[in-house]
């Protein structure tokens, strides 16, 4: 490098997604909740913004999330997520003064 030469800034190391969200849908006829969505960054503050827009109850769950983005869009959850997945459903459902459906009563499966 000569004096004429400005220094080479360092490399900016790219930023990783802290964001990361999943949402679930529940449908009577089906045996456990589905995947309908999952990103990380843009795509994850954007299915956030979606559910707000819509009333839609977000839970943050930092595990359970870790789990469910590892499971393909359009596919039930995994068994290992139910007992999470059945407590988020039954605040939801209380927080919009709604009975869960039958299949998510105490001692079943979602």
């Amino acid at each position: 490098m000569t004096q004429d030469q400005p220094p080479t800034p360092p490399a900016v190391p790219r930023a990783i997604p802290r964001t990361i969200a999943v949402a679930l849908e529940v449908q009577p006829d089906q045996a456990a909740p589905r995947i309908t969505a999952s990103g990380r960054g843009f795509v994850a503050e954007q299915i956030l913004e979606i559910a707000f827009a819509n009333g839609v109850k977000v839970r943050e769950d930092a595990d359970l999330v870790q789990i469910l983005t590892a499971v393909d869009v359009d596919s039930e959850i995994p068994t290992e997520a139910f007992a999470a997945v059945s407590e988020i459903l039954a605040y939801v459902y209380r927080a919009n003064g709604q009975m869960p459906p039958p299949a998510m009563t105490a001692g079943s499966a979602p």
